[in-house]
This record gives C-alpha cells, structure tokens and sequence, in this order.
C-alpha cells in the first residue's frame, strides 16, 4: 500500500510504502526494496506538473475521506451538554426545560390513565427474541452522573418507565433501564412492602448485602416473554441508591447522596431481578434447572 505526501517546500511527494514479505514466484513486480513488514519512505522526484497535480488532488481526497469517518466515529457516542447520548435522547424524546425535579427517590406511577387525560407514551421494551436487543440487554450499565439526575431528560425518562411497566399491554412489577434501551443504572419497582403499593424510581442502584437462605420463587421477564422459572433469591437485602430531594425546606437546592434501605420479602426479590439488568444478567441464566417452562 502507498500513501503520498507532497512537500511544497522541496517540490516532491513522499511515498510512503507498506512494504509485504516478498512472495518467491509471485507475477506482481514490487519496484521497492521487499523489507518485511516495514515502512519505507521512498523520495519521488522529476514528476511532471500533471502527475504531481493527480498526486496532490488524490492525498487530498484521502484525508478528507478518513476526516468524515473519523467525524462519523465521534458522533456515535457523542454526548450532549446534561450527559446523555444523542440515541438516549432519541429514546426518551425531547422533555421541556425547567421540568426536572427529583422528589425523594419515588415517580409514582398509575397504571390506568383517567378518561380525560390521553394515555402516556411509553417505551418499547426490548426482548432477547431481537438479536440486536439482546446485545443491549446483555450490556452493563454506566451510572448517571449528577448533571443527568438534575436534566428534564431524567424526569421524563422516570416517568416513562413508569408509564411502560404499568401499561396493559405489559402490566410488569419492575422495569430496568436496559430493558427499554437505556444502559444507566436505573430502575422502576412497585414497592408491595408500602401503603399503596406506589412505583419508585431508584437511580444508580446497587444490592449492598444480602441476609438469611435462598428461596426458591417463580419469576418471570418483559423480555423474556411467553417464558417463566424457578430462581433461588434472598428474601432480606440492602439496596443503596442515590437521593436528591428537590429542595431544603428553605426552598434551596439539596446535593445528592447516597442512601442504604433494607427491603425484605417478595419487593427483596423485584429488587434483585431488576438489579441483575443492571449487569447483563437475566433470569433465566439463573433459573432452577428443570423449572423453566412456557407461560399460559
């Protein structure tokens, strides 16, 4: 392969060659020394005009090629100001300004809009039948950072998870971010150990400590649909997540941090299969053999 480099200073271009190990009986003439697996810088002189003109035009419209997809590579992952990507973005919509505000850790959620407000929108909700869903789905989850926490994109996506695991056609107890393609440490529980039963949403959620012997229990998955097993879980967990209650009772903003819960019973157990999304682990690779089978 050659590369060409004009230098206007000395009138000539640089050939820069990659050379290849020299094949014996090989028809192809290499009119450069066959130096195995070496770069050659080879001084090319006495062109004429319209040859160092193809030349030049040519180096030019290389490193511009290799310009656009070096530009094409950095807006895949780019970010915008608050943090998210342009594809988390695209997934959660476009939420207006000055809407954010993180009250305790809960987004209570109803799972039947009243007849005179429209029905939310919700999210789809990835399934390993999806190839490229399952790759997602297998992903570990990044944290959100305090700038996403305090962003309208947040709320909204909150609300939207909420909106999503209580709507009919999906009717869950828990929902985690990698489930409707957001790879953030998040998720939405129905917390059956409280008066009402209220969905909350817990940001950069972890399960600190477990307590007492595995039970076994059946467990299902949005996405893992049509399927249900037997999974062995702790019945007595601590969770930490972060809080930021929306204001001090002065009406001033309050910094996030850091709170431990101990939850127990059949919430313990949402917890911990919410939580294995977080880390690109599903129920069924936990599942009792034997136990799995197709749901009615």
């Amino acid at each position: 392969m050659v590369f060409y480099k004009y230098n206007k200073m000395k009138g000539y271009f640089l050939a820069i060659h990659h050379t290849m190990p020299f094949k014996k009986n090989s028809s192809v003439h290499n009119p450069l020394p066959t130096t195995p697996r070496k770069m050659q810088v080879v001084v090319v002189q006495g062109l004429t005009k319209n040859a160092r003109a193809f030349l030049h035009r040519r180096f030019r419209l290389i490193t511009f090629i290799s310009a656009l997809y070096i530009l094409r590579l950095s807006l895949v992952g780019c970010t915008c100001g608050s943090g998210w990507t342009a594809a988390e973005r695209d997934i959660i919509g476009n939420p207006i300004p000055g809407t954010a505000a993180i009250s305790n850790t809960a987004v209570t959620g109803e799972a039947t809009p009243s007849a005179t407000t429209a029905a939310p929108r919700i999210l789809r909700v990835l399934t390993v039948d999806n190839p490229e869903d399952s790759l997602v789905l297998r992903m570990s989850c990044s944290d959100l950072t305090p700038e996403m926490l305090a962003s309208p994109e947040y709320t909204a996506l909150a609300g939207l998870m909420v909106a999503t695991v209580t709507d009919p056609s999906e009717d869950g107890v828990g929902i985690a971010g990698p489930q409707v393609g957001i790879s953030r440490r998040i998720v939405a529980v129905q917390r059956f150990d409280k008066p009402g039963e209220p969905f909350e949403v817990y940001p950069n959620i972890r399960i600190i400590a477990t307590r007492g012997d595995l039970c076994p229990g059946p467990e299902g998955c949005l996405s893992v649909p049509g399927r249900r097993g037997n999974v062995l879980r702790s019945r007595d967990i601590d969770i930490r997540y972060t809080l930021a209650p929306a204001a001090s009772a002065a009406g001033t903003p309050l910094a996030l941090r850091d709170t431990v819960e101990r939850i127990q019973g059949f919430t313990a157990v949402i917890f911990q299969h919410e939580c294995d999304h977080l880390d690109g682990v599903l129920y069924i690779d936990k599942v009792i053999p034997g136990s799995l089978q197709n749901r009615n």
